[in-house]
């Protein structure tokens, strides 16, 4: 299975969120499914490909040629878009579930993006698993849930229906194992 994860560059962040990336590459690459991610060297992208890497896995990056520069040296195949759009089309176009760690402003448009091309694909069986690590993406969720409840939503919960929250390491593996049998 190829999964999809979305995550910080950011090399200065808490243990508790380089525990999550370590936690999910290793998970990856102990079951034979394949990474693809942001392509950076730096952060949780480089822990998660690390881990995975170490367990095992094989590595799809996927990187913008403004980012050139970063790209890390553990992928097996570098994938180089345009820019960040054609960046996202391709890691949706590529995966099979779609795994968000806590991030930024980045990795919050990567996981809106594809929770769009998924609803207005009419993608029902496509998950999202969403690390909400400290309560990091409660807002959003908020925000969602409200938006989805809303007239402006057609057809239903696009939170419920496409995204699983895990709030710790323990949930994330739960609901991986879960979701890829």
């Amino acid at each position: 299975m190829n999964i999809a994860v979305y995550c910080s560059s950011r090399s200065d962040l808490e243990e508790r969120y380089i525990m999550a990336a370590t936690a999910l590459g290793e998970w990856i690459g102990r079951n034979g499914h394949t990474l693809v991610y942001g392509g950076s060297n730096a952060g949780t992208m480089h822990t998660l490909a690390q881990a995975a890497h170490d367990a095992g896995a094989s590595i799809t990056g996927v990187i913008p040629q403004c980012f050139a520069k970063r790209a890390d040296m553990l992928v097996d195949t570098l994938i180089s878009t345009t820019d960040l759009a054609e960046r996202k089309s391709r890691m949706i176009a590529l995966a099979d579930l779609f795994v968000v760690l806590p991030g930024g402003i980045g990795t919050i448009d990567e996981w809106i993006s594809t929770l769009t091309h998924l609803v207005v694909a009419g993608d029902t069986a496509t998950r999202i698993v969403v690390v909400n690590i400290g309560g990091i993406f409660n807002d959003m969720l908020a925000q969602l849930q409200a938006t989805a409840s809303s007239p402006f939503a057609r057809g239903g919960v696009p939170v419920d229906g496409h995204c699983i929250v895990a709030n710790s390491v323990e949930e994330m593996i739960k609901q991986l194992d879960y979701n890829t049998l």
